[in-house]
């Protein structure tokens, strides 16, 4: 198979042996693929090189054989944006997240344009905390994994002034008896669930929720091995408002 003049995300770059790079990305036709760039750490190849980092968007011609391509050609769409601190983390995130739950040679074209969105929000400089909870529930959506939030489990609308439980295989389930703050931490309210329906920036204390809850269910689909960006980002509330973190 052949890949012409194809829009790609890198999501992941290792080196392999002295001169090249295996790579994973996120394509707008095909899915994810795994693809294998010989030669592009000299001198010479510099721009090249460069156009295969993370967060990139590239548009590059290969030729599939095996389990991986081999790259032939790729030049940058655009410059990818410049993140550090707890954006840096909240990109190294939303690509470990993507590389671990979506499948290979699989389109996934919302997918695919979930993610641009979310890379223009952190290089707008966007509330990272919102932009992680929207790109998880684009995530979910594009993979068939998702909810519809503004009913429950069992088809009721949401009441803004409940709280929920997200149960990852039947949606919202809504909490009959409240048990008070520690039980409530990742129980979001119904007024959470709708600002997420309807894409509409939370409260604060609603977003904290959302987190903790989101967590939850992309625990259950990740299975016994969890990301290596939670560990690296651990408990970021402690360190600043739920809406100026990646708060995962």
């Amino acid at each position: 198979m052949r890949y012409a003049q194809e829009n790609a995300f890198v999501l992941h770059a290792r080196p392999w042996r002295e001169t090249s790079l295996l790579l994973e990305l996120l394509t707008a036709q095909h899915g994810r693929i795994g693809l294998l760039a010989r030669g592009v750490t000299g001198p010479r190849r510099q721009l090249l090189r460069a156009a295969l980092q993370p967060l990139q968007w590239i548009r590059f011609d290969a030729v599939q054989r095996g389990e991986l391509a081999q790259l032939s050609n790729a030049e940058a769409v655009d410059a990818a944006p410049r993140l550090v601190g707890d954006a840096a983390l909240a990109a190294f995130y939303i690509n470990e997240l993507t590389l671990r739950l979506a499948p290979r040679h699989d389109p996934q074209p919302d997918l695919f344009a979930a993610y641009a969105r979310a890379r223009e929000r952190m290089r707008a400089g966007e509330s990272l905390a919102w932009t992680l909870r929207r790109y998880e529930r684009d995530l979910l959506e594009s993979l068939g994994l998702g909810f519809d939030w503004a009913v429950d489990g069992d088809g009721a609308p949401i009441d803004p002034a409940a709280r929920y439980r997200l149960d990852p295989e039947h949606g919202p389930r809504r909490l009959l008896i409240d048990r008070g703050a520690a039980d409530r931490s990742d129980a979001p309210t119904g007024r959470a669930l709708l600002s997420l329906a309807a894409d509409e920036l939370p409260a604060a204390g609603d977003l904290a929720t959302l987190r903790r809850a989101m967590r939850r269910v992309l625990e259950h689909h990740l299975g016994p091995r969890g990301l290596t960006s939670w560990q690296m980002l651990g408990e970021l509330s402690r360190v600043g408002a739920a809406g100026q973190s990646p708060g995962n």
